[in-house]
């Protein structure tokens, strides 16, 4: 029977597939990055598990393969599930029960975030 990775597992294996990341303030990026480079420190050493993380940034048919990696690898070290959630934290995202949710904080004139836009947007 093929189970699904839990949420967060799904939003994490997606930010560190990277092209969530582009839309990202300075700050969620670089911590997307850490926590990229934290899976990749796991992964070493096993080739295969690392070309499926650099598959997924390629191609996003393979995010959820990456994240029932990263849950297994979860539950064979419980220590770098905390790690990687911690790190997730730091991104200053969150999942809703619709997905991932870019939160802002700071000051800034203007602050943009959409999510299914269909059709034509005019920001004047």
């Amino acid at each position: 029977m093929l189970t699904m990775a839990d949420p967060l597992t799904i939003a994490i294996a997606t930010a560190v597939a990277g092209k969530a990341t582009e839309s990202l303030t300075d700050q969620a990026r670089q911590a997307v990055a850490v926590l990229a480079r934290r899976i990749r420190q796991k992964f070493q050493g096993r080739p295969e598990k690392l070309a499926t993380l650099e598959a997924a940034r390629d191609d996003h048919t393979r995010i959820s393969e990456l994240a029932m990696l990263l849950e297994e690898a979860c539950r064979q070290d419980p220590q770098f599930g905390i790690q990687i959630r911690s790190l997730w934290n730091q991104t200053g995202l969150s999942m809703t029960e619709e997905g991932v949710v870019n939160i802002f904080h700071g000051q800034a004139d203007k602050v943009i975030q959409l999510r299914d836009v269909h059709g034509d947007l005019n920001i004047n």
